[in-house]
């Protein structure tokens, strides 16, 4: 069995849209999996929806949270979607590089979302109405700050181009990145009209919400896949179904058949690097 005892305790960073729950984690089974092999795991604990300077600002108590319960000095953070561009502010803007052994991101939109640049040509009220209704729902899921409509201007190309400028890659800071791919609209229901919405504006493998072009950043590890005919979605990647996506073994090393697998991986390799 594979030690995910790294140096390190692992700091997890939920993407937008949902929050961290005890009840239905956002991770699925894959804290209890690397916690049985030894991982020290703490969560991020931001808003769904807030921007990504509000959400960067709550990951650093969460982060100063683990070095206390801990007793360590840095963690690990595992980032998914935005979370890992919420992540990336906080090394770079916030200054908490010191605190921070690596930064591993999932399907995050580091160079922006050219189906998002599209979609804000819609008539600004239209975006606005569209902002605040999500901020009534994310407010009663338990946002304290949240800001639908920044954060829909937060992933276009030119947010991030700018972004990127300002957040560069600290040394000292080990960075990889990942992405997932489906292989049809029919790979994930829940992402079937995304995935062709996007498949047609920008005509690229996408895990139903953002392409290669939008998740690749430093060390980009390549896009990775299932053995069956599904893929992996950008739900799937979080264990959204708590189940394995086949029984097939792997043929080669982008195809993951259990996406605990592909976490537990990620953490040993973290441990083998001394983080």
């Amino acid at each position: 069995m594979l030690s995910c005892k790294t140096k390190y305790p692992v700091l997890l960073v939920h993407g937008m849209g949902f929050r961290d729950r005890k009840i239905f984690n956002y991770w699925g089974r894959i804290p209890k999996e690397l916690e049985k092999r030894g991982c020290r795991i703490f969560y991020g604990n931001q808003d769904a929806n807030a921007t990504v300077h509000d959400n960067a600002v709550m990951i650093k108590k969460s982060l100063e949270y683990a070095l206390e319960k801990s007793g360590s000095d840095k963690v690990n953070i595992i980032a998914h979607s935005k979370g890992g561009i919420d992540s990336r502010y906080l090394i770079s803007t916030l200054g908490e590089y010191r605190k921070v052994a690596s930064l591993s991101t999932v399907d995050s939109p580091h160079n922006g979302s050219e189906t998002v640049d599209f979609l804000m040509k819609f008539p600004d009220i239209l975006v606005k109405t569209t902002g605040k209704i999500t901020d009534f729902f994310m407010y009663i899921q338990g946002d304290r700050k949240p800001d639908s409509y920044q954060v829909f201007h937060e992933l276009t190309t030119d947010y991030m181009k700018k972004f990127n400028s300002e957040n560069p890659d600290i040394s000292g800071v080990y960075y990889q990145s990942f992405g997932f791919r489906m292989k049809s609209p029919f790979s994930d229901l829940i992402m079937a009209f995304p995935y062709s919405v996007i498949k047609h504006i920008e005509h690229a493998d996408t895990d139903g919400l953002l392409t290669e072009r939008a998740m690749r950043w430093t060390n980009f590890r390549g896009m990775y896949t299932s053995p069956e005919k599904r893929g992996i979605s950008h739900c799937d990647a979080t264990d959204l179904r708590r189940m394995a996506f086949s029984k097939k073994i792997p043929s080669n090393d982008f195809e993951v058949s259990d996406i605990v697998d592909f976490y537990i991986n990620l953490v040993s390799e973290l441990r083998e690097k001394g983080l």
